[in-house]
């Protein structure tokens, strides 16, 4: 049998101590940098269990009788009144508690936060909700609980709620497990297919039916719906439309910042582009346009980028 060391000790985790004397000390600041690791906020000491929440409510220590509030007992009256330094000396340790207590619901709530847990256990079997009613740390203790119940209420909105069973339902669910098996199996495949049913329909990644393969081809042999906002081919899909109009300026800008560029501009569209091109003065603006009906709508004598948009300048500057 090996020798074993008396003076050796276990290893320690240095982070996993350090969390929880930060937060013992209740020095928000210096725990702020360790709780943006996922986790930190749930560290436990492999010894006492103790996570961060446990260690910031066991440095408050017992809640003296006078802490109490309204659920201690009213005392009867003297018939000497205090002296002066016994009134401060009450005072100063009244407000010592106080402090104590607003720093612990501080921290408290700052792991809360960070995805402290609500109801991690120690080695005791306490959760920081046990330890703080046991110190009678009430204010520390209504932090928790709230803590505890909105976990429970979003676990419950996101489906994955399980409720915990009470020893007499254990009890009677294995009663009912005892039953002939024979009996059973049915139950049981006809569960697990609905249940597989169930989660490969949950599961099953988005699959569009029967995707539309848009070609040149196609989209040349489309009928076009042309408004005041859009372009439509036949199938409804939008070819260009107005919102578009503050990214064509842009872009429009970027590539032709000074006068005398030569442009040419390939598809037409609703003619966003090619406006904010020719404000330009660009020293050719040629278009080049495949589609019949663009194309149709151009040949219109008042368009803008039409005949007389082709005629001003010298011959060829500006051409469809």
């Amino acid at each position: 049998m090996a020798d074993v060391d008396p003076l050796a000790t276990p290893e320690t985790d240095i982070t996993t101590q350090t969390i929880l004397l930060h937060a013992a000390n209740h020095d928000i600041p210096a725990l702020k940098p360790f709780l943006r690791v996922p986790g930190a906020a749930s560290a436990q000491d492999p010894e006492t269990g103790f996570t961060p929440l446990h260690a910031a409510i066991a440095a408050c220590g017992p809640a003296s009788e006078g802490a109490a509030g309204s659920e201690a007992p009213a005392a009867e009256p003297t018939a000497a009144a205090p002296a002066s330094g016994e009134e401060k000396g009450a005072g100063e340790d009244a407000s010592a508690v106080e402090d104590i207590e607003a720093s612990a619901i501080a921290t408290v709530t700052e792991l809360f936060l960070s995805g402290a847990i609500w109801n991690d256990l120690d080695t005791n079997g306490e959760t920081p909700g046990c330890l703080a009613w046991r110190l009678g740390r009430k204010g520390v203790y209504d932090v928790v609980v709230q803590a505890g119940v909105r976990a429970e209420l979003l676990l419950g909105m996101m489906g994955g709620y399980d409720a915990l069973s009470s020893g007499e339902e254990s009890e009677a669910e294995e009663e009912d497990g005892a039953e002939p098996a024979s009996e059973a199996e049915p139950q049981t495949e006809a569960s697990s297919e609905a249940k597989e049913a169930t989660d490969a329909k949950t599961l099953a990644p988005f699959d569009p039916q029967d995707p539309t393969d848009v070609n040149s081809r196609d989209y040349l042999a489309s009928e076009l719906t042309s408004t005041s906002t859009a372009i439509l081919d036949s199938s409804a899909n939008a070819v260009m439309m107005e919102w578009e109009t503050d990214i064509m300026k842009l872009s429009a800008t970027l590539l032709a910042p000074n006068p005398g560029l030569r442009v040419l501009n390939i598809g037409f569209g609703m003619g966003i582009v090619d406006r904010f091109f020719s404000a330009e003065t660009p020293s050719t603006h040629h278009i080049i346009e495949a589609h019949p009906g663009v194309l149709e709508l151009l040949r219109a004598p008042d368009h803008e980028i039409g005949a007389k948009w082709e005629a001003k300048g010298e011959e060829g500057r500006n051409k469809v």
